[in-house]
């Protein structure tokens, strides 16, 4: 669907090839594991058996008298004159542990040797003396008075300041508008719940691989598949305490990140391990290492309310929504009340976000981090709404939608979304008015919405003597963002696709870029983009100048052709170029912006329909349609594949994935086997609405697009079992067990 106010593009909007693909499908693309060195060494990493542990001890002495062993550090390396590991902040500690442990799975040492057989070796060999202590597991256990405490230095943040003991609460965020209590009280309509999620893990294919060499003049250069190798310079450089401008970064191919390739964790490791033997180091993980040594995304516990009129104007939401952090401090509940009443336009809220610490792995971002369980409360209480006013839940949401002016739940107005068109597409379509026939059926729908950040970018353009010109960006490109951008430059020097060439380059190469992550990278550094074209066209018109012998501002510049005031001479870009750059210096102009936090945001909506096998309990997904405001739709294929992506993994996490824990906090089903992902045997096709309203804070319209399709698969499907069964579904994930549980097919 193409909105009536969308311009008319000649580079923006096609379908061209990626220019990676080839190298990406014949295997000639070098990622991560890929990088070699010369003299290069192995490393491996030691990991805590336990969930929670003081280390008493840690004696390295047998494994650095293996054969072939280079060297063996522990957090202590790590420390600087006069510290010791107990000083070390959390951000070195999740590196490798200092005095105590907080997970199973957390580093604790590291070797470097001849091969990763004799690093695996001698890794048994380092004797740790553990105390082990009492798990806390549970996110609303963690939060009650007398559970263990995993920090002692830990107290609450509160709006009315720190808390005065020690809590495993590491902050708790409100907001509010209007009078909800009082609000509450008047509704004619309530509806409320108890819904929880279990941590899930991203499960990009790529475990994560770095190669560091410390060169002996103190340069440090590290290769590494992560979503952005600013950031990553800048962690590195805090924990080894090392210059930033010493450390350059540079950025293999990444085999999918979304969000858990954000943190560092092998990266100062490899490179401490390089300085203590001058070599260049390279450390992986394996499955298992990923699956517990890695962020996944909050399990959560949320309580909410719902309260509206007879007629079905929403009045009042209130939610107490707990987040587990993992085993260190984060801002998965504070995201929460950024998102969660977004897609409605609700006089009265309170929304009550607790960020905890548990002990299991410090979480990271899963696309839209912190929304999708935010969604599957509210957009189930929609529903339930929705039945107890005898209202079609379309109409009910449309009735109720978020819409220009409305006041988000951060306070500020939106600007131009488009949430009513995305949910009036799926009133329209032929999915949501075909009949769902037979027993055991049931169809569901939800919204979704996570904001979309710029933050700070910057590329540079360098045009060619033949006219074609090289554009160098620093963000990783995670899902073709090289072509979107290369999209968006030839769109403003009005050359074809083809004659751009983008490259991700390295830290030394291009000005600072933040992290590829919240919807950014098309957007922001399409900005810095469509910047850098403009300052190119400029640069242009001042060499030709000289040239036409007119003054730079008289020269005109559209549709991709330079003409002079009077139209006598005229001529492309290609052809210009040729003139003022293959005849002459060379040409290379650069593009930065900092695009801010919060950039207009995007919607989506899900249709699902779901049919539960009442003798097994397995739900079989029968149809998907992902429909989003995508602003402007770049290169539509590969908007397509980001909605059809985000709907598989929201599958997912809402039927069977789950980090399944015993009563020692050990993870039992890391591995692929045991942890379930869909295969395509498990989702059908999934269809595709492009809703284009643009975004008038971009030049092209853009939205991001990467995240808001993971939101409403949750909600979505958990209706439809609803429908299908009879019985309302507040556990993920909805795993055969689980269905037949809640049924009554079998007892807990």
């Amino acid at each position: 669907m193409v909105m009536a106010d969308k311009p008319q593009y000649r580079v923006i909007g096609t379908r061209p090839l990626r220019p990676d693909a080839i190298d990406k499908v014949t295997g000639r693309a070098q990622y991560g594991a890929d990088t070699r060195q010369s003299g290069m060494l192995r490393g491996y990493v030691l990991r805590s058996p336990h969930a929670h542990a003081n280390i008493r001890s840690i004696d390295t002495s047998k494994a650095l008298a293996y054969p072939g062993v280079k060297a063996v550090i522990t957090a202590a390396d790590f420390c600087l004159p006069g510290q010791t590991v107990a000083d070390l902040p959390d951000l070195t500690t999740n590196i490798l542990a200092g005095s105590k442990v907080y997970y199973h799975g957390q580093a604790v040492a590291a070797v470097a040797a001849i091969s990763d057989e004799v690093a695996r070796e001698a890794a048994r060999l380092i004797d740790v003396d553990y105390e082990v202590l009492q798990p806390v597991l549970d996110v609303r256990e963690a939060m009650l008075p007398g559970a263990p405490v995993l920090h002692e230095a830990m107290r609450t943040r509160t709006p009315e300041g720190p808390g005065a003991e020690p809590s495993n609460i590491v902050a708790h965020a409100v907001v509010v508008f209007g009078d909800p209590e009082a609000a509450l009280a008047d509704c004619d309509v309530v509806v409320e719940g108890d819904f929880s999620t279990r941590m899930v893990h991203q499960g990009y294919i790529e475990p994560q691989a770095a190669t560091a060499m410390w060169n002996p003049d103190g340069q440090v250069t590290i290769w590494t598949a992560h979503q952005g190798s600013f950031p990553a310079r800048q962690a590195t450089a805090t924990i080894l305490n090392h210059p930033s401008s010493k450390i350059k970064v540079v950025l293999t191919e990444i085999g999918g990140g979304f969000g858990g390739k954000i943190a560092v964790y092998l990266e100062p490791v490899a490179a401490m391990l390089s300085k203590k033997t001058g070599h260049p180091v390279k450390l992986q993980m394996d499955r298992v290492d990923v699956f517990e040594g890695t962020g996944p995304t909050p399990g959560t516990s949320i309580r909410a309310k719902l309260g509206a009129t007879k007629d079905g104007n929403f009045k009042v939401y209130m939610a107490d929504m707990a987040y587990e952090n993992g085993a260190y401090a984060g801002t998965a509940a504070n995201y929460a009340t950024m998102v969660a009443t977004a897609c409605y336009d609700i006089e009265h809220v309170r929304l009550d976000g607790y960020d905890v610490v548990v002990n299991k792995p410090r979480t990271q971002d899963y696309r839209a981090p912190s929304s999708p369980a935010a969604a599957f409360a509210m957009e189930q209480l929609v529903d339930q709404m929705a039945e107890k006013l005898n209202m079609d839940p379309e109409k009910l949401r449309l009735q109720n939608s978020s819409r220009e002016g409305t006041r988000g739940s951060m306070g500020m107005p939106f600007a131009r979304i488009g949430h009513e068109e995305i949910v009036q597409a799926a009133l329209d379509s032929d999915h949501y008015n075909s009949p769902l026939e037979g027993p055991n059926r049931g169809r569901g729908t939800a919204s979704g919405y996570w904001f979309n950040v710029g933050l700070r970018s910057s590329v540079n353009v360098t045009v060619q003597p033949d006219g074609t010109v090289a554009l160098s960006v620093g963000s990783t490109d995670l899902s073709g963002t090289r072509t979107s951008l290369a999209m968006q430059l030839a769109e403003t020097i009005g050359v074809d696709f083809e004659d751009v060439k983008a490259a991700v380059v390295d830290t030394d190469s291009v000005g600072y870029n933040d992290v590829t992550a919240g919807s950014r990278v098309t957007f922001g550094t399409g900005m810095a983009t469509y910047e850098a074209g403009k300052n190119l066209i400029a640069a242009m018109k001042e060499r030709l100048a000289t040239t036409w012998n007119v003054p730079a501002d008289d020269i005109q510049f559209e549709a991709g052709k330079f003409s002079s005031p009077d139209g006598s001479k005229s001529g492309t870009f290609k052809e210009i170029a040729q003139l003022v750059v293959g005849r002459g210096p060379g040409l290379t102009v650069s593009g930065s912006v900092n695009a801010g936090f919060l950039q207009g945001g995007g919607f989506a909506h899900h249709i699902v329909d779901v049919e539960v096998d009442p003798d097994t309990g397995k739900v079989q997904i029968l149809r998907y349609t992902a429909i989003q405001d995508v602003g402007t739709a770049i290169h539509p294929a590969y908007v397509e594949g980001q909605l059809q992506g985000g709907a598989v993994q929201g599958i997912g996490w809402a039927l069977n994935e789950e980090y399944f824990y015993d009563d020692n906090g050990r993870m039992l089903n890391s591995s692929f086997l045991d942890y379930r992902m869909p295969t395509t045997l498990d989702v059908p096709m999934i269809d595709t609405i492009l809703v284009e309203v643009p975004n008038p804070l971009h030049p092209y319209g853009v939205r991001g697009v990467g995240e808001p399709p993971i939101v409403p698969p949750l909600a979505a499907i958990a209706n439809a079992v609803a429908h299908a069964t009879g019985v309302r579904q507040y556990q993920l994930p909805m795993s055969p067990r689980r269905i037949l549980q809640t049924t009554g097919k079998i007892e807990e």
